[in-house]
């Protein structure tokens, strides 16, 4: 989920007496008798100042206000993402005021201040102290008060835009239908003309996002070139320890790892396509209409391996036994079970129908306080795209509860890295998919014969199609957007541009600058300038999931079965324990032997090649 802003005035209050003066010994002067020549009065040095004091003086008064701030800013976001009433503004205003509260704190000037001052001071803290104070002053720069119109003017804007992109009403047929019913329409349907019908649907929502879209570009890199960052996409990198220039350079190079494999998927897809459609002429590019999803950022519904689609068997089962199950997976692990409140606040199921109000149905896990109150937004439905998404969300709730220790500060209870968290969930995911696992678990027949090479092929429809997405796509637009300040009559061109580009996909019609198409992907506008951390977490999701399965379980990691291994429990919860006080680097260096490294990811896939070139043969690529 996005990381909520923060008033700091008492804080700021805080800070000035704690930093208005450094201490320093009283002098005194001794009064003579008027006869004699009283001595010169001797002036006592100032005491020197221990910065590390101070800093652990700060940061316990910092973190406990922006512990504080942070859990009522975002359960004022839960209730705007939860129960969402059209024309009723009472949680939108809500949650601005506590967004505004959290970014006067974080941002305040005497904070900022303190913060450079303290930091100015390195070689006199420790590294946890140094971390804290840097991840302090990176919150300071969404935030700072030295422009504290811009920031509350830019909190109102985001609060608009995602009431606007939760509550839209989509049509289709001539009906109100959910983003869940396209997107199940975009899986069955193979009739090219309704399915153009029901892709344009779902871009509908577009053009409505522009004009808020335009202004948060603008307000999002005033924010932080406040403190010196030159826009937002810089910002967003800079939480790696990395210039833009280092983490583009570093996304195009997954991309183009993968890009021999891509092409043969491509061209795979276009030919396969054309024939379920039954079109005769097979087109150099694939319409984005063709594909089971609205992005073109996931494949595997194209493919159905005989045994392995769960639909059936998870309809019997219902939603919440997909919940329950995937929490007995983490304890199977070692984990503890989810604490009561998990089960008590979060949002796991959809509507019933005749809700009169909407919630986002796009799944996300929530850590509240920063403690133990842990919430999952979810629709689950009992079918196997969800049964996957219970344990990618639950992965990143356990991660939440793991850096959850008295080891971790407040400010440090994150991921490693932003991706690590992706890589987290999307493991146990995929450790949750593979057959030994679900035979395990009596979701699939022993004795059924699956064809390892279509599962494999449905593996890389998922993982690897969406790295030119990710990477690319969403990485490059929103590069241009902000660092480059793509000018707001090209917008939805350079996103074609870059779709066919990176994707080789092209609309089923043409799409002027009347529409906004990146915008209908949410991220665009909430979660902003960091669709990277998706791609880097696929990388590092194959590079753990090899580590294990090699070297922890001694299996193949075509056909894994995690459950009930404690040791891969404690690889995991050593990995998750530290948060984000260890850097990330060392982190994946220490656990796997290997710097990051699309090599595990092109090695899992490997065998899908020699399949995939003898389907093309005769085939014309086009990328």
């Amino acid at each position: 989920m996005k990381k909520p802003l923060i008033s700091a005035l008492a804080l700021a209050t805080l800070g000035t007496a704690l930093w208005s003066c450094a201490p320093t010994a009283k002098t005194t002067t001794a009064t003579a008798p008027a006869a004699d020549t009283a001595p010169a009065p001797r002036s006592t040095p100032p005491a020197p100042v221990d910065w590390g004091r101070q800093a652990d003086e700060f940061l316990q008064n910092y973190s406990t206000q922006y512990q504080q701030l942070y859990t009522q800013a975002t359960e004022a976001e839960w209730r705007s993402n939860t129960r969402i009433v059209a024309g009723d503004s009472t949680n939108a205003v809500a949650t601005a005021r506590a967004n505004e509260a959290v970014a006067a704190f974080t941002g305040s000037s005497q904070n900022i201040a303190d913060l450079r001052q303290l930091l100015e001071h390195k070689d006199q803290l420790s590294e946890i102290q140094i971390k804290q104070l840097q991840t302090a002053l990176y919150n300071a720069a969404n935030s700072p008060q030295t422009i504290a119109d811009v920031v509350k003017r830019r909190i109102k804007a985001e609060t608009q835009q995602t009431e606007k992109l939760y509550g839209f009403d989509y049509k289709y047929a001539g009906k109100s239908v959910t983003t869940n019913d396209l997107d199940e329409l975009l899986r069955k349907e193979n009739d090219p003309k309704k399915r153009q019908a029901i892709w344009e649907a779902s871009k509908a929502i577009g053009p409505t996002l522009k004009d808020g879209l335009l202004n948060l570009r603008g307000l999002r890199n005033e924010t932080v070139q406040a403190l010196g960052y030159p826009d937002y996409f810089t910002y967003q990198a800079s939480d790696y320890g990395m210039s833009r220039e280092e983490m583009m350079t570093l996304v195009r190079q997954i991309n183009d790892e993968l890009r021999p494999l891509y092409r043969e998927l491509h061209t795979y897809a276009r030919y396969e396509l054309a024939k379920k459609y039954k079109v005769q002429q097979v087109p150099d590019y694939l319409p984005a209409s063709w594909l089971p999803n609205r992005w073109g950022q996931d494949w595997s519904a194209m493919v159905d391996v005989k045994g392995v689609n769960l639909d059936a068997t998870l309809a019997k089962k219902g939603a919440e036994w997909q919940v329950k199950q995937a929490e007995r997976f983490y304890q199977s692990l070692g984990f503890q079970a989810l604490p009561p409140v998990f089960w008590e606040k979060s949002s796991l199921y959809p509507l019933p129908k005749g809700a009169n109000y909407k919630k986002n149905n796009h799944a996300s896990a929530w850590h509240m306080d920063l403690n133990q109150d842990v919430r999952s937004l979810m629709s689950v439905e009992p079918n196997t795209e969800w049964y996957e998404t219970t344990h990618h969300e639950l992965g990143h709730i356990y991660y939440y509860l793991t850096y959850t220790n008295p080891e971790v500060p407040v400010l440090l209870r994150a991921g490693a890295n932003r991706a690590y968290h992706e890589a987290m969930g999307s493991l146990m995911g995929l450790a949750a998919t593979q057959k030994p696992f679900l035979v395990g678990l009596g979701l699939q027949d022993p004795k059924a014969k699956t064809d390892q090479t279509q599962t494999l092929l449905k593996e890389a429809l998922n993982y690897v199609t969406f790295i030119p997405f990710s990477s690319g796509v969403m990485s490059e637009w929103e590069n241009s957007f902000y660092a480059d300040k793509l000018p707001a009559d090209q917008l939805n061109a350079r996103w074609w541009e870059l779709v066919k580009k990176y994707q080789g996909i092209v609309p089923p019609t043409t799409r002027g600058e009347q529409y906004l198409d990146p915008a209908t992907k949410t991220h665009i506008n909430d979660d902003p300038a960091q669709y990277y951390d998706y791609a880097l977490s696929y990388v590092i999701l194959f590079q753990l999931h090899d580590h294990i399965a090699k070297k922890i379980l001694k299996q193949d990691p075509h056909a894994t079965n995690y459950y009930g291994s404690k040791e891969v429990g404690t690889f995991l919860a050593d990995i998750m324990r530290p948060g984000a006080s260890k850097d990330w680097r060392a982190v994946l260096k220490e656990k796997t032997g290997e710097d990051l490294s699309a090599r595990a990811m092109v090695e899992y896939f490997q065998p899908l090649m020699v399949y995939l070139k003898a389907q093309n043969k005769g085939r014309k690529y086009t990328m």
